[in-house]
Parts: C-alpha cells; structure tokens; sequence
C-alpha cells in the first residue's frame, strides 16, 4: 500500500480509543494538538495500521526489511531487474562492513563504482544512472528536509514550521511510521513532501549489503511512498545501489553539508560542534557560495535536540538564503506521488505560496 494512499485512508478511518489513563487521538488534527510531549510519545494502538500489518502488508517493524513470503509483487520484481544491476560485489567483509568497518578490505583509487564513501563521488560511472542529486540547481536556494521522522515529540517543531508557512521534505523511517501514524498523517496534513529513508533506524550500509539486501532495503520505499527520491543511510551508495535504485524508479539524494545534528553527545561532537556546522553554511551563503547553484545540508527530525536546533537557526538560514524550498519543489517535481489526485508547486509557484523567504521581484 503507497504511503499517501495509507495515511489518506487512516486519517478517514480513525478508531477512537480510550486507554486507563489516556484519551488517545483519533485523527491527525487530535494528534498535532498535544502540545504535552510526555503524551504526545504514548504508544497507541491505530486500528488500519494494526490491521495492515496483521494483514502481511509490511515487514515486522524494526528489523530488516525483507521480502514478505506471500508479496509475489516484490518476487516478479525482483526478478526482472536482474538483468539491470551491474557485477558489483558488495564493499568490506560482512558483518563488520555493515557498520563501516572495512578492516583489511581494499578499494582501487580509482573510484571505479563511483562510492560515495570513498570519495564522495556522485556522477556515476555506469552509463545510463542519472548523477545523484547532491544540490538544488536554482541560486541561493537551501533544499530544506529532515531525516528519521516522524518523531512522536515533534508537534512544536511542526508548529514552528507551519507559523513560518514553511514546507520541507521529510525522509520518514518506514518503522516509525508504523510506530506513529497520526503523526506521519500529519506531515503530510501540513504540506511537507514525503519521502522514506528506510525501514529501520540502522548502521548498516547499502553498499555493503548483497543484492537481495539491498533490493529489499530501497524496494520497502517504493511501497511506502511514491516519491521518485531515495537518501541512503550515511550517503552510502554506489553504482550497484544506484542501478537497484533506478530499476525501481528511485534517485539518489545526498547531501554537500552536514550538520552532524545526528552525532551530537556521541563520540567527541559537541553541541557547539553542530552550531559551527549551522554557522558554516549560514557564512558560506552570506558570502556568495551558492549564488549560480544551491545546496543541501543533512538535518534531523530524530530528537528534540535536532529539531531545536532547526529552530534556533531557521531566521539565519531564511535571512542568509533567498529561498529555503522542499527538495522536490527545487527541482521542479510538481508530481511527486503515483497518485495522480495530488500535486505539489513547482520553484516558482512555490515562491508565492510557501517560501517566506522568496524575494518575488527577483
């Protein structure tokens, strides 16, 4: 089931339930008003997702996705793009390089599988893979999105947003839209464009993974949104992940910048690590970087400190940037979804609609 289609349905088929100790809501607009976080993170029971999932319409949540024994859909899939996906082993020695760790493991200089981890390569080098989208063509443009959504404390954030009519693309984690559908239902209440990430919050990389791996991993998008845009987890790609990708109608969005919002009180990043991060971008736009093209820089909606931090520097990325535009919308992708009822601006209708930013005599 598409993800629009399955949020559509359950914000019309919301069954009320009333917990000992808890009214639990029933709709997205329930949902977005609680502006208790403690509440808002109460795991509910919602009847349509419970019934799907019963159902075998989804993996088992929080563990890695894989092809439903009775889903004859992704098994002709599969098997029809195998004539697609070029030779490429996977990279490292499993199970360490899952998680980055490539002891003893030896990679040719020459970048010839153009991976992203190696050197940050996004054109590829197999014909007919169209590059990845590392920035936003149009000048002093920031493609704004969040990562690992929804987070079931995120109702002040979304507020934030909104009040600024702020839209953005949202790179859902498929479980934790199964974890929290009301608050999936309202990203997409608010106009936001939905992507998914993946199925899982995990360490492991794509390009490490075999092919049936890494089928699955990017195939669970297609099913849970039908937006043409994929993000790997740690931008970990390469030709191989990229044609699996393509064959399944998905491109590759990296990112230039990172906030490294996602690191913070681990390892030695600091608070004030991701504020110089934020305050990086900010000067390089202040002082013409981006004038002939944008950028993309890598946040989170995964804590209340990563979406806080979102908020504290919105007014500096606004006044530094002429224009902060959904990813979709900076390229011009109007039609996101398979669902041909549903339509997003393009750039230009979305300077008068949306952005507060936009400086519409220009």
């Amino acid at each position: 089931m598409r993800l629009l289609s399955l949020l559509t349905h359950l914000s019309l088929t919301a069954t009320l339930l009333v917990s000992a100790v808890n009214l639990t809501p029933s709709t997205e607009q329930e949902e977005a008003q609680i502006t208790n976080t403690t509440q808002e993170c109460i795991p509910y029971y919602y009847a349509p997702v419970g019934q799907a999932v019963s159902a075998g319409k989804f993996p088992p949540v929080w563990t890695p996705a894989t092809i439903i024994a009775n889903d004859t859909n992704a098994q002709a899939k599969y098997q029809s793009i195998q004539s697609q996906i070029p030779n490429i082993s996977p990279n490292g020695y499993q199970p360490a390089s899952l998680e980055g760790n490539w002891t003893n493991f030896t990679y040719p200089s020459s970048d010839p599988n153009c991976w992203w981890t190696y050197d940050q390569c996004t054109t590829p080098k197999l014909q007919g893979l169209p590059p990845d989208l590392a920035a936003v063509p149009e000048p002093d443009t920031l493609g704004y999105g969040f990562d690992d959504g929804p987070n079931c404390s995120h109702n002040a954030f979304y507020d934030y947003l909104q009040q600024n009519n702020q839209k953005a693309t949202m790179f859902y984690i498929g479980s934790n839209v199964i974890d929290w559908p009301l608050e999936a239902q309202r990203g997409l209440a608010d106009g936001h464009e939905i992507c998914v990430r993946k199925w899982k919050s995990s360490n492991w990389l794509l390009a490490s993974l075999p092919l049936a791996g890494v089928f699955v991993a990017c195939f669970s998008f297609t099913q849970l949104s039908a937006y043409p845009l994929t993000q790997p987890p740690f931008g970990d790609v390469d030709d191989r992940v990229r044609a699996i990708a393509h064959a399944l109608g998905l491109r590759t969005i990296i990112w230039k910048y990172d906030s490294n919002d996602w690191r913070a009180g681990t390892g030695n990043i600091t608070d004030a690590d991701v504020d110089a991060n934020y305050e990086a971008l900010i000067a390089r736009a202040q002082n013409g970087t981006f004038n002939t093209g944008g950028t993309i820089m890598l946040t989170h909606e995964l804590n209340n400190f990563t979406m806080s931090e979102a908020i504290k520097y919105y007014d500096q990325l606004k006044s530094a940037f002429k224009h902060l535009v959904p990813m979709g919308v900076a390229t011009n992708q109007s039609q996101p979804y398979v669902e041909t009822n549903y339509s997003l601006p393009n750039f230009e209708q979305c300077l008068f609609l949306y952005s507060p930013v936009a400086n519409v005599t220009d």
